[in-house]
């Protein structure tokens, strides 16, 4: 199957359930590159490589993330046993990596322009792909009794919309801004926080914490953002019970799923 240490693997996107499939990737042994957008995201971003973005470097747990300025640099990360990530959300890097394997771990619940194409083998994360039309391979990302679940043909299950409970709440945990305008923090995550506690600013208008809990996930500072983005999380959860710091249980189980495709293609092993 061709020594793993030789293998690139191209992760587009670079959050919180991404770096769970990067460092599954990279504990196998793999050479993993992520791709990203110069602006992620991604809410919970004490957890995600994106921040790599911003900072120029991060660490997650024992991934250490350094931003690259063009894909020839990346040859020198991977000997310091560091994971390159370039700002390059259209993919065009591809034609420099020639990776085994491209993985779409963005999540927009739609495809922003992964294709089979991309790679020998392509898999993707969440609704919006087709297995064996858009991608080889489709992770289930629901959760329940089928989280992690290879689809090598038909779709994952469809957006709701609908977040999954933590601490018996859902949609009410999560906050989508009620205004376009730029964020300005005032409280960060990993603080506990009381309902109707003021949390962020988008431009003039006042953002409160819908419950009490902890504030588990808040867009980038600076952005401006658009009405109705998804931007802050609190979970209601025992403070104890909440890990803002450390991959969550759902990104390591779509790692595990990740690398379990993976490993079947570069083995040959037919899907039941």
């Amino acid at each position: 199957m061709g020594k793993v240490e030789e293998t690139v693997i191209v992760i587009r996107g670079g959050g919180d359930i991404a770096t769970g499939v990067i460092q599954k990737l990279y504990h196998a042994g793999f050479k993993v590159v992520i791709l990203e957008t110069a602006q992620p995201l991604a809410i919970r971003r004490t957890v995600a490589a994106c921040n790599a973005v911003f900072w120029g470097k991060y660490q997650v747990e024992d991934l250490h993330i350094e931003k690259i300025q063009k894909a020839e640099e990346s040859q020198s990360i991977w000997q310091q046993d560091k994971i390159p990530l370039l700002v390059d959300p259209e993919g065009k890097s591809l034609i420099f990596f020639k990776p085994r394997v491209v993985v779409d771990a963005i999540l927009a619940k739609k495809n922003l322009g992964t294709n089979i194409d991309m790679a020998p083998f392509t898999v993707a994360l969440g609704p919006g792909f087709t297995a064996a039309e858009d991608v080889d391979v489709v992770v289930e990302t629901m959760r329940g009794h089928n989280l992690g679940r290879l689809f090598f043909s038909g779709k994952a299950l469809a957006n709701t919309g609908v977040p999954g409970k933590l601490g018996g709440k859902s949609a009410e945990r999560v906050i989508h801004s009620p205004a376009a305008g730029k964020v300005k923090h005032v409280r960060k995550i990993g603080n506990h926080v009381k309902k109707d506690e003021l949390l962020f600013y988008v431009g003039n208008t006042a953002v409160y914490s819908p419950l009490e809990g902890t504030l588990r996930g808040e867009i980038a500072e600076g952005f401006t953002i658009p009405k109705g983005l998804k931007c802050a999380d609190v979970d209601p959860r025992p403070s104890q019970d909440v890990d803002c710091f450390t991959i969550s249980d759902k990104a390591r189980a779509l790692g595990g799923a990740v690398l379990e495709a993976v490993m079947m293609y570069l083995n040959k092993k037919q899907p039941l």
